[in-house]
């Protein structure tokens, strides 16, 4: 089959940062699906991966997490798929990646592809839509409902992957008052567009611009890019007794800067449930599954911006450094061999 990877990490814009090679397809066990996959979507966890951890001496490491596809084979003690299903998911960080013709995934974190949207559409939505709501409601603590809820929740980077999705989730499916940040014309239209009541300049003073508002008390803050340069200015902004989330990698962060107000510090990572096969695992099926009818009822929509053509390394760099620039907007999707 083929595949895109890596055999050592090395800059985008290298030759070998991203290469094609072709390698054997691999057979479902247990409760794999193997999925022959027709779209990917790019994420920033792939270039981090690609440039931090390098494959041993002579492998080559397959990245790529969101896929949609059609189940093609399944392994003996699958249950909820059969050869035919059309299916979208993250997978595993432990494993080897989607950027490839087939590909294994356990079932449980796999769920029915939206009916109404394309394979490319879907393959946009998987660990944004999994991070987002996983941070929305098990994280932060947002209750579901859309009764008012006298709060607001700050999302820092909103038109991100993301935040894309979580403008969506949170607007749709809760009370809150959404107020997202972006620095761009182009990105402050999209935030609006998803959903948020109002849009400040994250390159700007923020508790002026939030105060300037007269919103609810900010007693949630996603924090999803630039936490460390932006945490001492959220540290300020939120309310006493919030919650303050966070999916990204700062290098420090003095959490007592939130004693004083006793505020709560949640950590989101979408593999954690792949990573340590907790008894709730199976929650990602659920909530994908919940993701698709919420698509197919027209409450929810695609956050696919861009499409770079076929799954090859060549257009996968072109993401790769889209990404790392921080001026993508959505997702970015490859579609075909």
């Amino acid at each position: 089959m083929k595949a895109v990877g890596y055999k050592k990490s090395l800059p985008i814009d290298a030759a070998d940062a991203l290469v094609d090679f072709e390698t054997a397809k691999p057979e479902p066990r247990g409760r794999d699906i193997r999925v022959a996959v027709k779209a990917i979507s790019a994420n920033p966890v792939d270039y981090k991966v690609r440039k931090r951890a390098a494959p041993p001496e002579g492998e080559t490491k397959i990245l790529g997490y969101d896929a949609a596809g059609t189940v093609d084979a399944v392994g003996p003690d699958v249950t909820l798929f059969k050869p035919g299903d059309e299916v979208f998911y993250a997978g595993s960080i432990q494993r080897q990646g989607t950027n490839s013709e087939f590909h294994l995934v356990d079932e449980r974190i796999v769920g029915r592809k939206p009916k109404t949207l394309s394979f490319a559409q879907a393959a946009a939505l998987p660990l944004t839509s999994i991070t987002a709501w996983e941070l929305l409601f098990d994280r932060l603590g947002a209750v579901p409902g859309k009764s008012v809820d006298p709060r607001t929740l700050l999302i820092v980077g909103g038109a991100g992957g993301v935040g894309s999705i979580l403008i969506q989730l949170a607007r749709r499916l809760t009370g809150l008052t959404i107020v997202a940040t972006a620095s761009r014309p182009e990105t402050v239209k999209w935030c609006l567009d998803l959903g948020a009541h109002a849009v400040i300049d994250h390159a700007k003073p923020m508790k002026e611009q939030i105060e300037k508002l007269k919103v609810p008390p900010v007693a949630l803050i996603a924090s999803l890019t630039g936490t460390e340069q932006h945490y001492p200015a959220l540290a300020d902004i939120i309310a006493p007794q919030g919650k303050f989330g966070l999916i990204d990698d700062p290098a420090t962060l003095n959490v007592s800067l939130l004693k004083g107000k006793a505020c709560s510090l949640h950590w989101e990572s979408m593999f954690t449930r792949s990573l340590f096969q907790t008894p709730d695992m199976i929650a990602q099926h659920n909530l994908l599954n919940d993701v698709a009818d919420l698509i197919d009822k027209g409450v929810l929509r695609t956050t696919l911006d861009q499409t770079f053509g076929k799954i090859n390394a060549a257009n996968l760099k072109r993401a790769h450094a889209l990404l790392e620039s921080g001026k993508s907007r959505g997702k970015i999707v490859l579609e075909g061999w």
